[in-house]
């Protein structure tokens, strides 16, 4: 049996640990109105052809208690996705966070230097925070703050599917 390395050592491979098949389970909490909501679906991470790097696809449903700007007593739930890109850094237990469309989003890892990240999105400040629950299992947390939003969503992923070969 060979060890795995720490989710903060050099040669933890991060592209091996996330490429597959997620369950993603995300609880969703806007703190201005105490608004509560969820998102449940998967997320595919698959090889890009190019660059060693990964593209994430994320797909499921999203329910609100209500539509921000509608009636209190009208709630939402409906199809929501979105896709970024994950492209190597030159070590193996990071990767950038890309928009889909190439624009830098955020560096992801898992060990306590890399845990952490930060993005400006005028006119509010997104944290996040990556944590590693297991082999076969992940977590993050975004923290939302500005004048705009204030919001914090938890999301838990799980290895839908046997890890790849």
């Amino acid at each position: 049996m060979n060890p795995q390395p720490p989710d903060h050592a050099p040669d933890f491979d991060l592209r091996a640990y996330l490429l597959g098949n997620w369950k993603v389970e995300r609880t969703l909490l806007d703190r201005s109105t105490g608004t509560r909501g969820t998102f449940t679906g998967v997320v595919r991470l698959t090889p890009t052809e190019d660059d060693g790097g990964l593209h994430f696809r994320e797909e499921g449903t999203v329910s609100w208690a209500s539509v921000p700007g509608g009636p209190a007593s009208a709630p939402f739930t409906g199809p929501a996705s979105r896709e970024y890109l994950l492209r190597p850094t030159g070590a193996a237990d990071t990767m950038d966070m890309l928009f889909a469309d190439g624009r830098p989003f955020h560096r992801m890892g898992f060990g306590p230097q890399n845990s952490q990240a930060r993005h400006w999105c005028d006119p509010d400040t997104y944290r996040v925070n990556y944590t590693k629950t297991g082999r076969d299992g992940f977590r993050y947390q975004w923290d939302v703050t500005g004048p705009a939003k204030d919001q914090l969503l938890t999301s838990v992923l799980r290895r839908a599917t046997d890890r790849p070969s």
